[in-house]
């Protein structure tokens, strides 16, 4: 090859380089953007398991620490309802989600029911700590139960919706936002307008209020208080069926183990937020799935845990209540 030209194919070599070398800033921009959406989509799972905690925490004052396994329960009916309605001939995949998470959500309330009325309900004029010990020795039942009926392995879902968007494409990689994603956070973001608007203009939500304030007033005020609390269960165990059939849609793997680690999760996410607030919750749910991907994407995805939870001691220092929450008054 002559001089000349293998000067002039070296020139146009290194332009070519130039023009396909990403920009190092838009690069980092690139893998910030896309974490930031897995931690939404994370954050939204987490927030909605939160709601559940903070609902029951609002009226009766205790944790229910067996929600993590209504989560899981959810998440097993789902993945069960949804291979009998594809056995059965629903090929449409809109409608037999749609049924799935009906039955999904009815099914779970029925846990949710039957853990108020066995764990709390008959120890609700106790000590404080029976009935906290009682919802662990659910929690611990539901693991063994789900573990027994559908076995230790964990249980596979091939992605059901596919599809989404690319953007911001920057040498050989792109910021992609999946249907899947784009699903999570809009149900999370209608489900919270839809309590908000039960509690704030319905009598269930003024019966929840009333509740939250004084048992016993509500009760002499004609309010049906057993009924008000088994139906704030409810409502949290059908948030937590939702939430358990997303997780499954979006990673396709669950077993009789996932409920301890989400609600641990989540019950830290309703404590940073403030216990007892409903945005508090969303907005714990959401910093702690931030925090866990933006910690696994920069830092080693070991203590990812330990950082949420540095976190919330951080913020239990420096302020107790949360950070949406309000602080206790005691009446005297």
């Amino acid at each position: 090859m002559p001089v000349l030209k293998r000067l002039q194919h070296r020139k146009l070599c290194v332009r070519l380089l130039t023009i396909r070398s990403p920009n190092p800033i838009e690069s980092i921009m690139e893998y910030f953007t896309q974490q930031l959406i897995n931690g939404l989509t994370l954050g939204s799972i987490y927030g909605l398991i939160a709601i559940g905690y903070t609902m029951v925490y609002g009226i009766i004052g205790m944790i229910n620490f067996a929600h993590g396994e209504i989560f899981m329960v959810g998440a097993f009916h789902a993945l069960i309802f949804y291979l009998l309605a594809v056995s059965l001939g629903f090929s449409f995949v809109p409608l037999a989600l749609v049924l799935v998470l009906l039955l999904t959500m009815v099914f779970t309330g029925a846990y949710g029911w039957a853990v108020e009325r066995l764990a709390y309900r008959p120890l609700r004029g106790s000590f404080r700590l029976a009935p906290l010990i009682s919802a662990i020795g659910m929690s611990i039942a539901l693991q063994n139960y789900v573990q027994l009926m559908q076995g230790a392995r964990t249980k596979t879902l091939q992605p059901i919706i596919e599809g989404g968007f690319t953007f911001w494409h920057i040498g050989g990689s792109a910021v992609s936002l999946s249907f899947m994603q784009i699903l999570i956070v809009m149900t999370t973001v209608l489900l919270m307008t839809v309590f908000t608007i039960v509690i704030t203009k319905t009598a269930l939500g003024r019966a929840q209020r009333a509740c939250e304030q004084d048992l016993v007033m509500a009760s002499l005020l004609g309010i049906d208080v057993d009924k008000t609390i088994s139906l704030t269960f409810i409502l949290g165990a059908m948030l937590a069926a939702v939430a358990g059939l997303m997780f499954l849609l979006n990673y396709g793997v669950i077993d009789f183990y996932i409920g301890f680690v989400a609600g641990i999760k989540a019950f830290t996410a309703a404590v940073l937020g403030g216990i007892g607030s409903l945005p508090g919750a969303m907005l714990g749910g959401l910093l702690i799935g931030l925090i866990e991907t933006f910690w696994s994407a920069y830092f080693t995805i070991e203590y990812k845990d330990v950082a949420a939870f540095v976190i919330l001691i951080l913020v239990l220092i420096f302020r107790p209540s949360g950070l949406l929450g309000k602080p206790e008054i005691e009446k005297v």
